[in-house]
């Protein structure tokens, strides 16, 4: 009995979630149609792939080895069968997007506006995820590209700079360091209170590294999943935040306070899978990306 794509993504579900039961729901089908097409399988291959002994369905030794050729022999159909649907003249195609969350707030609108308007029959599908979450999405093939920052990524990411993003202390019109343009000295901040991006997001890791090289420890009287939350924290309250400097340039109630010694600056990247096809929509938006970012 010849091996059949069918095949591949059941053995996979089973193996993901440990379960003939739940794997049997994800799928639809029923369990005693899936158990039975994982024991063709088997006899196709020759050998056990799943160990049913147990409380829970693991691999076998064969079927581990057997589980990542499967799953890559799907991606790289999943991306044949882009790479036929793909037209070059760009009068249609789609792109799975994401974004850390400081992009959300003030670099995805104007990319995606500019490809809308060169290429309006290009869907764009976007997400907002953590690094992490955003390199591994783009192994698994969930993505096409993302935008997040430069530094030690998974294996087999590749990543093209975009610009350089500076991080700096925002306050709203009411607080008490609203309009200074003195650079607010860095010991200076434990009398500040502050509300950051909460501890699993890339942002606040570089913030806290910064605190710590610098020996202070503000308090942090809020944290947020969100941009957008902050903003409006700080813009009601006393509070400060860390936010990129792009942040404050269209948003007037937010205002910018120079901090000594500065925040570094992280480099943003474009990242991609490195053995993905390159459609003619993925190479479109990367020109648009680095022409924004290097007018």
């Amino acid at each position: 009995m010849p091996l059949e794509l069918r095949h591949l993504r059941y053995l996979l579900a089973v193996a993901e979630h440990g379960s003939f039961t739940r794997a049997a729901e994800e799928l639809h089908i029923s369990q005693p149609t899936l158990s039975q097409q994982i024991k063709q399988l088997e006899r196709t291959v020759g050998v056990q792939l799943l160990d049913r002994t147990g409380r829970s369905v693991r691999p076998t030794d064969a079927g581990a080895t057997f589980v990542p050729y499967a799953r890559r022999a799907l991606q790289d159909l999943a991306a044949a069968e882009r790479a036929v649907l793909d037209v070059a003249d760009l009068s249609r195609g789609s792109l799975r997007l994401a974004t850390t969350p400081t992009f959300t707030a003030y670099l995805l609108g104007p990319l995606a506006a500019e490809l809308h308007a060169r290429h309006p029959g290009i869907t764009l599908d976007v997400k907002e995820m953590t690094q992490g979450q955003l390199e591994s999405a783009l192994l698994d093939d969930s993505l096409d590209l993302g935008i997040a920052f430069s530094g030690a990524h998974l294996p087999g990411i590749g990543a093209t700079d975009l610009f350089t993003e500076t991080l700096g202390l925002v306050v709203g019109p009411d607080h008490p360091h609203a309009g200074r343009t003195e650079p607010l000295p860095v010991s200076e901040l434990p009398a500040c209170p502050l509300a950051l991006l909460s501890g699993h997001f890339a942002t606040r890791a570089h913030v806290d590294a910064y605190f710590r090289r610098h020996r202070v420890a503000p308090r942090i009287a809020v944290e947020a999943d969100s941009i957008s939350a902050l903003t409006e924290i700080v813009r009601r309250t006393g509070l400060a935040t860390v936010l990129p400097d792009a942040l404050t340039r269209d948003r007037t109630p937010l205002h910018p306070v120079p901090l000594t010694p500065a925040l570094p600056a992280r480099t943003v990247v474009l990242l991609r899978r490195e053995s993905a096809y390159e459609s003619a929509v993925v190479r479109a938006f990367t020109s648009i990306a680095r022409q924004w970012t290097h007018p």
